[in-house]
């Protein structure tokens, strides 16, 4: 299971650097895998610090973290 939930962090990642700011609802259409294998991916890559996560009219919308 941690095999597979780096594999969909690392589609994440590049959803996102391909994508932009996006809603979570069209990141998990967009990733094509199972919501709870995207949840804990997000989870994964929010906690190492890779993207953010921001609450907007009750959705939240999902974003890489640019640092430079």
């Amino acid at each position: 299971m941690i095999t597979e939930i780096g594999i969909v962090a690392g589609e994440i990642w590049h959803y996102l650097d391909q994508h932009g700011e996006v809603a979570l609802v069209v990141l998990v259409k967009g990733i094509d895998k199972p919501r709870d294998n995207v949840l804990m991916s997000l989870g994964w890559l929010a906690r190492e610090g890779h993207v953010i996560l921001q609450q907007v009219e009750g959705d939240y919308r999902v974003s890489l973290r640019k640092d430079g």
